[in-house]
């Protein structure tokens, strides 16, 4: 396999915590297979994450898009399609700043990805311990044998089984999806018009864009034993939107909607 794919833009969520950013982009540069671009999906960050990533672009391997717009609270549908109309690839992968991505990653989304299908990967939950030693440089690498990981299981890489888990494994459930893993055509995602906007503050952005496509006839495919991800440690954002935020998520999954109204295309 080619060490760039150029139909893959891998889009990369963030605010205010450059530190964990800048892990998430060094294991970026480390993959086996890189992508065409890195978009940056920057909900309001202050002025020193746009100085680490201007620092960072000059040597990255591949173009580095840093797509921003004001704090304005917890914004994710909104900054995640603005830089979805961004990308020139026709796949989109997309993970989160505080994700650090085992080298294989991407050539596993690659591997996996199937025309009128859409993936939801996993991710390994880290204690606070490891996750410090990592962000002060302590430890410089994180792997399935490290002290400190929540749900292990998730770090096993075993590609052979991955197809056997893609359409049993919570299949039942088109709402059971990780949004920090997942990927897309970007023709699907614009089919039915990306995240949707009137989802703000934490929760079901990513649930509710599952049922639409799904409705849409779009396959969800759960990859699992692939696409390995450690997630660093933080305290829980604030939940207060999401009783509104599920109400939002049952309407359009009772209505069987396909196309949201406030969504991808202000940006196209």
């Amino acid at each position: 396999m080619s060490k760039q794919n150029a139909n893959i833009s891998l889009i990369v969520s963030t605010y205010n915590w450059k530190e964990a950013l800048n892990l998430c982009l060094k294991s970026i540069e480390q993959q086996t297979v890189l992508p065409k671009e890195v978009i940056i999906a920057d909900d309001g960050s202050k002025e020193d994450t746009r100085v680490m990533i201007a620092d960072i672009s000059k040597t990255f391997p591949v173009p580095v898009i840093h797509v921003w717009h004001e704090d304005d609270g917890f914004q994710l549908s909104k900054i995640r399609n603005k830089a979805i109309a961004k990308a020139s690839g026709e796949y989109i992968v997309q993970t989160d700043g505080d994700l650090i991505l085992e080298r294989h990653f991407l050539q596993d989304h690659i591997a996996f990805r199937e025309t009128g299908s859409f993936v939801s990967g996993s991710r390994v939950l880290m204690f606070a311990q490891p996750s410090e030693k990592l962000l002060t440089g302590v430890l410089k690498e994180i792997k399935l044998t490290s002290k400190g990981l929540k749900n292990r299981f998730n770090a096993f890489r075993l590609p052979g089984l991955s197809e056997f888990f893609a359409r049993t494994y919570k299949a039942n459930d088109p709402t059971y999806v990780r949004g920090c893993n997942m990927a897309f055509w970007k023709t699907d995602l614009i089919a039915v018009n990306g995240y949707n906007e009137s989802i703000t503050g934490w929760g079901k952005e990513d649930s509710e864009l599952a049922i639409r496509l799904v409705n849409s006839g779009v396959k969800k495919r759960m990859l699992k034993f692939s696409a390995i991800a450690f997630h660093l440690y933080h305290s829980e954002a604030k939940r207060t939107s999401l009783p509104q935020n599920e109400t939002i998520l049952e309407e359009s999954h009772r209505m069987g909607l396909k196309v949201c109204s406030q969504g991808i295309s202000s940006y196209l």
